[in-house]
C-alpha cells in the first residue's frame, strides 16, 4: 500500500497553535462572563466547554459550545428562561449577533469575534437515567472522551473526519444521515487508528454490526444499520442516525482508499457541473424527468429536511400504486427560498383501461354484485372475475397535478409545512423543459450532476 504522510495532511488540516489558542481564550472568557452573570444575579447554574473544542477533535472554523448546566431539580422553563438569558447577556456584552433556535431543545446562538457560539441549556446529570433532554448526554461525552482519547487517537480522529467529510459522510443531521463527530471519536476509541477504521469497514461491517467498547451486550436491542453503543448511556445507539446508504458509502470509500491510497481524499473533490453534459445524460437515458418546486417552509432546518424526504417518498409510493415506474427520485432545497423534488420514471404513461380482479365465481354473492357494476366488460380467467375498467390518470403528469390540490391532497403523506406550500403555490416542470429554458441557477445544476453522478466523490 502507498505509504500516505499523515503528519503532513494534519498540518494542513488542522487549526494551527495561534487559533486554538485564540479559540480556548474566548471560550474561557465566555464561560467566565456567564459564570460571573450567574453569580451576580444569584442564578444556580455553571457553564462548561464542551464539543470538538473541547475534545481537540474539531476542523476548520471553530464552532464553540458552551452548555449551561443547571440542577437536575430546575423547572423547565426556569432552565429555558435563564439558559437563554445567560446566552443574551454574554453575547450583548461581547458585542455579538444573536439567534435564538429551535431544535428538539432551545438554545441561543451568537456570532463573536467571527466565530459561531453555541449557548445551550442543560441539567447536570450524573447518570443516564436522570436524563431530561437529548443535549443532557453531551457533557457525559465531552468528559469520556477526554479521559480516554489521547492526542494521537485525538489526530486520528481528525483525519478520519477529514475523509468523511470529502466523501460526503460525515454529519448525523438529517439532511446528510452520516456519522457524527461523537461517533468517529468512538471508533477511533475502539479501532485505535484512522486506516484501522477503513480496515474493519472494508473487510467486517455488514447491516446490524455492532461496536460496544464497554461491553454493555445489548445490540440486540437495535436495528439501525450500524450500532455503536454509547459508553454513557447503554441504551442509545450513537450510530443511530447512520443511514445504509450512507454506511455503504462509507465501506465502499475505503475499499477504494485502501485499495488505490492517496491524498486527494481528504480534499473535497471539485464537482463541475455542465449543461450540455447533463442534457446528454438524461436525453440517453430515455427516461421523463419532472421536477416539483416550491418555496422553502419558515422551518428549521433540522425539521425542514424529514418533511421533504417524508413528501419525496410519500409520492413515490403513490405513483408506483398507481402503476407507473419510478426509476429514481431526489430532493434538494436552498435551504431559503426553493426546494426541489425530482423524479425519474422508467414508466410515465400508462394504457387508457387496466384490469380490475374481482371475486372468484365460487362466491355467488360477490359475483352478482360484481357482474351488476361491470356486466359486459367482465370475464373470466381461471376461477376469477376480472373487468376492462377506464384508467383515471393514464399519464403521470396528470396524477401527479390532482394529488397536489385540495382535492386528492389525502392520497399523500406530507411534513404539514411543505403540504401548506405546495397547496400554496407549487410548480411541475419537465427537467428538459427547464434546461431548454435557461431558467435555473447553478445551484441546481449542481443537484442534477449530483443525482447523475451519485458516487463519483467516492473515489479518488
Amino acid at each position: 500500500m502507498t505509504k500516505i504522510d499523515y503528519k503532513k495532511i494534519l498540518e494542513e488540516i488542522k487549526p494551527s497553535k495561534s487559533e486554538i489558542n485564540k479559540v480556548k481564550s474566548l471560550s474561557n472568557k465566555l464561560i467566565s462572563i456567564i459564570n460571573q452573570i450567574t453569580i451576580d444575579e444569584n442564578i444556580n447554574a455553571e457553564t462548561v466547554l464542551v464539543g470538538s473544542v473541547a475534545k481537540n477533535t474539531w476542523l476548520g472554523k471553530a464552532d464553540i459550545d458552551l452548555f449551561i448546566k443547571f440542577p437536575l431539580n430546575t423547572s423547565p422553563d426556569y432552565l429555558k428562561e435563564k439558559g437563554l438569558h445567560l446566552g443574551y447577556k454574554c453575547i450583548k456584552k461581547m458585542n455579538g449577533k444573536y439567534e435564538c433556535r429551535y431544535a428538539s431543545h432551545p438554545y441561543i446562538t451568537g456570532l463573536i469575534d467571527g466565530h459561531e457560539i453555541d449557548f445551550v441549556p442543560c441539567y447536570n446529570i450524573k447518570h443516564p437515567k436522570e436524563l431530561k433532554s437529548a443535549v443532557d448526554r453531551t457533557i457525559p461525552h465531552t468528559k469520556y472522551v477526554k479521559k480516554n482519547l489521547n492526542h494521537q487517537q485525538a489526530d486520528e480522529v481528525i483525519l478520519l473526519k477529514q475523509f468523511m467529510k470529502s466523501i460526503g459522510t460525515y454529519g448525523s443531521e438529517f439532511k446528510v444521515g452520516g456519522f457524527a463527530g461523537y461517533l468517529c471519536e468512538l471508533l477511533i476509541l475502539h479501532y485505535n487508528s484512522f486506516e484501522q477504521v477503513l480496515e474493519s469497514a472494508s473487510t467486517e461491517w455488514k447491516p446490524r454490526y455492532h461496536i460496544d467498547l464497554i461491553e454493555y451486550d445489548n445490540s440486540p436491542l437495535f436495528n439501525e444499520p450500524l450500532i455503536v453503543i454509547d459508553p454513557v448511556d447503554k441504551n442509545r445507539n450513537v450510530a443511530a442516525a447512520v443511514s445504509l446508504q450512507k454506511m455503504s458509502e462509507f465501506v465502499a470509500a475505503s475499499r477504494n482508499y485502501l485499495k488505490k491510497p492517496s491524498t486527494l481524499y481528504f480534499y473535497f473533490k471539485d464537482v463541475t457541473a455542465h449543461l450540455n453534459s447533463i442534457k446528454k445524460e438524461f436525453t440517453k437515458r430515455g427516461t421523463k424527468t419532472l421536477l416539483l418546486s416550491f418555496k422553502t417552509p419558515d422551518v428549521p432546518i433540522d425539521a425542514l429536511y424529514p418533511q421533504i424526504r417524508k413528501t419525496e417518498k410519500s409520492i413515490v409510493n403513490l405513483m408506483e400504486r398507481k402503476g407507473f415506474k419510478i426509476f429514481g427520485s431526489d430532493s434538494w432545497s436552498d435551504e431559503k427560498k426553493l426546494v426541489i423534488i425530482l423524479l425519474e420514471f422508467s414508466i410515465w404513461k400508462l394504457p387508457k383501461i387496466k384490469k380490475h380482479y374481482g371475486p372468484q365465481l365460487w362466491f355467488k354473492d360477490d359475483q352478482e354484485k360484481y357482474l351488476k357494476k361491470y356486466k359486459d366488460k367482465a370475464w373470466i380467467e381461471g376461477d376469477r372475475w376480472v373487468a376492462a375498467v377506464e384508467r383515471e390518470y393514464p399519464e403521470v403528469e396528470s396524477l401527479l397535478e390532482v394529488s397536489l390540490t385540495d382535492i386528492k391532497i389525502g392520497y399523500l403523506r406530507f411534513g404539514k409545512h411543505v403540504k401548506n406550500e405546495i397547496l400554496k403555490e407549487h410548480k411541475l416542470t419537465d427537467l428538459m423543459e427547464l434546461l431548454e429554458s435557461n431558467k435555473y441557477n447553478n445551484l441546481v445544476l449542481t443537484f442534477l450532476h449530483t443525482y447523475l453522478n451519485k458516487n463519483e466523490i467516492l473515489w479518488r
